[in-house]
């Protein structure tokens, strides 16, 4: 028997990338697995054909986290379809290229957008899964943001202080959800081989210096990110409000 047999978990941005690997991998647990995405069907459903491969039950619900409305209405459906919620993962998340240097870059679109989804996003999902969640008296809520959230480092200004809003938000929700619903939040470094990663100009330099600067001396994947959120999503049952940092060992260079 496989550890989340008869469970649900959500997993939102789950179309490509770390978000697909989270879904894949919860599905090869047994999960019946949500793949939610905002605008890329078709790479949802690739992602909803895969869970199905690996043993898990797709349900493809388009949704975007940054509309209460939405996020409710995929909750509602997933109750429907499922009857229950166990396992939400926030993985959706936006950012901006902007110079650390250049201020008058970050105008107010970037920094509502970058919230709206990253932090506001996080929180609605987190709100519409309380009442389910508390009525099953047990849940589990996987955050994912950044080493940008611990660190002045990574794409923008307004990227950074979003994901430390997530780090917060992860850590109040732990307080406020404690003991039903245990809240934990993974903070990944650099992760080759997604999507953001495509228009990163001077791509092989970045994973030469990751790798080299890592103790492990390589870049992070995001199966090494599902990993941990398995791990989250089946086990530390003694584990909330924690923070769990991927990047091979980076920070203690």
């Amino acid at each position: 028997m496989s550890k989340l047999d008869g469970k649900v978990a959500i997993v939102t941005g789950s179309a490509v990338g770390i978000g697909r690997e989270i879904a894949i991998a919860l599905g090869r647990e047994g999960a019946r697995v949500v793949v939610n995405y905002s605008k890329s069907r078709s790479d949802a459903e690739q992602t909803a054909e895969a869970v199905g491969k690996a043993g898990g039950e797709p349900l493809l619900v388009q949704a975007d986290v940054s509309q209460d409305s939405e996020v409710r209405a995929m909750v509602g459906q997933t109750q429907a379809t499922f009857g229950r919620v166990d396992v939400l993962v926030n993985n959706a998340g936006i950012t901006k290229r902007v110079p650390f240097e250049d201020l008058e870059a970050l105008t107010d679109d970037v920094w509502d957008r970058l919230y709206d989804v990253n932090v506001k996003g996080t929180f609605f999902c987190c709100r519409a899964v309380v009442e389910p969640m508390r009525r099953q008296g047990v849940g589990r809520i996987i955050n994912v943001a950044s080493v940008a959230g611990i660190r002045p480092q990574g794409s923008s200004i307004a990227y950074c202080t979003s994901k430390a809003a997530v780090i917060h938000l992860s850590e109040c929700l732990a307080v406020s959800l404690a003991p039903e619903i245990r809240v934990n939040v993974i903070a990944p470094g650099f992760v080759d081989e997604t999507r953001w990663n495509a228009d990163q100009p001077n791509l092989d330099a970045i994973r030469k210096s990751g790798a080299a600067s890592s103790l492990l001396k390589r870049a992070g994947y995001p199966a090494d990110i599902a990993e941990i959120a398995v791990f989250l999503a089946t086990g530390a049952d003694f584990l909330t409000g924690a923070l769990l940092v991927a990047d091979g060992g980076r920070q203690l260079v």
